[in-house]
């Protein structure tokens, strides 16, 4: 594994996220309950645990403003323009994954 310094590292962290956030911006065809299904987290996930490292940061920062962060705009814009209804599937599987030991 390559020795980075600590800022590299950052640097490199940083980018990958922004990276995965414009990939999930770019997706919105793909549901939250299908990434939640295959990898266990979603674009809720991720807005949560950026508000959760602002916080242990002492940042101020909303829950509104990390989903906007990672959505790109206001959540329930995003839910209006691309949220569809789970299927009975979707649910289903979601249960079965949710009641799962992590």
């Amino acid at each position: 594994m390559p020795d980075f310094d600590d800022q590299s590292r950052l640097e490199l962290e940083a980018a990958v996220f922004r990276r995965l956030v414009a990939h999930l911006r770019e997706r919105a065809d793909v549901q939250n309950i299908d990434l939640m299904n295959l990898a266990g987290f979603c674009r809720n996930c991720l807005s949560n645990w950026y508000l959760d490292a602002a916080k242990e940061r002492g940042l101020p920062l909303s829950r509104d403003d990390s989903r906007e962060i990672v959505y790109g705009m206001p959540y329930e814009d995003w839910k209006a323009l691309n949220q569809a209804e789970a299927s009975p599937e979707q649910k289903a599987a979601f249960a079965r994954s949710s009641a799962e030991p992590h």
